[in-house]
């Protein structure tokens, strides 16, 4: 109540005079909100029935406008529902919602500010893990590198939830649309919370690959090379359904 009142009297402290930056007000959310809410449940629900995250790990976001809509810190994915819907500002204050986001929040909005990205997808999964404790890079074993951008760098390590982490992850993003946690996991964004789930399942499916093509004894994994992958990308432009 304090808060509120000094809001009230135009933002100043009474004891010093000072300016205060006011907490935006709380409001119910919009059509648009409310349906981008289901369907980032839905993702996140997603990611532990494909065994992605276990528990209440990982994180999903989505923007709608200059409001980013993300999962709340500690809650089951299952026990979400249309009244739990979360958000925050582009500055990261809570607009929507009575719980607390997610913790990873300053990676989610790092990668808004710096990047066109509509959808954010933070997973603890397994493969992909494992090869963030392995390599700087993972190797380009397969062509559906190119859809991330090219080959997937390795975030250095920094504690969950700061700043440094979200600084490390944005270097290691610079022209990719997905990048590994040192001994932490991934994270990967896209226009459609679809799109940045589908890499994010891709990328989990390539470090698989990558450790069972590594671990035969006696043999190396062939790689592409930088030219093949820019043919592989040149070709992914346009895959899929085109409709006249």
């Amino acid at each position: 109540m304090a808060e509120q009142r000094r809001g009230e009297r135009g933002g100043r402290d009474g004891r010093t005079g000072a300016h205060e930056v006011s907490e935006p007000r709380r409001r119910d959310a919009r059509a648009a909100e409310a349906s981008a809410w289901r369907e980032l449940v839905a993702t996140a629900r997603r990611t532990v029935a494909d065994g992605l995250v276990v528990g209440t790990s990982g994180n999903v976001s989505v923007r709608v406008g200059d409001t980013v809509l993300v999962t709340p810190s500690g809650v089951p994915y299952d026990r979400l529902t249309p009244d739990d819907v979360t958000g925050v500002d582009l500055a990261g204050r809570q607009v929507l919602g009575a719980l607390v986001p997610t913790s990873e929040l300053p990676m989610h909005l790092a990668v808004y500010g710096s990047t066109g990205a509509l959808a954010v997808v933070h997973t603890h999964a397994v493969h992909a893990t494992a090869v963030s404790t392995l390599v700087p890079e993972l190797p380009a074993v397969h062509y559906m590198s190119a859809a991330l951008g090219g080959p997937v760098r390795v975030a250095p390590y920094a504690t969950y939830g700061t700043d440094e982490l979200a600084e490390n992850m944005l270097r290691a993003l610079t022209d990719r649309y997905g990048c590994l946690l040192q001994n932490h996991g991934t994270i990967t964004y896209g226009t459609t919370l679809t799109q940045a789930y589908d890499r994010t399942a891709q990328l989990e499916w390539m470090c698989r690959l990558w450790l069972t093509a590594s671990s035969v004894p006696g043999l190396t994994p062939s790689l592409l090379t930088p030219e093949q992958l820019t043919a592989a990308e040149e070709r992914l432009r346009g895959y899929g359904q085109h409709r006249a």
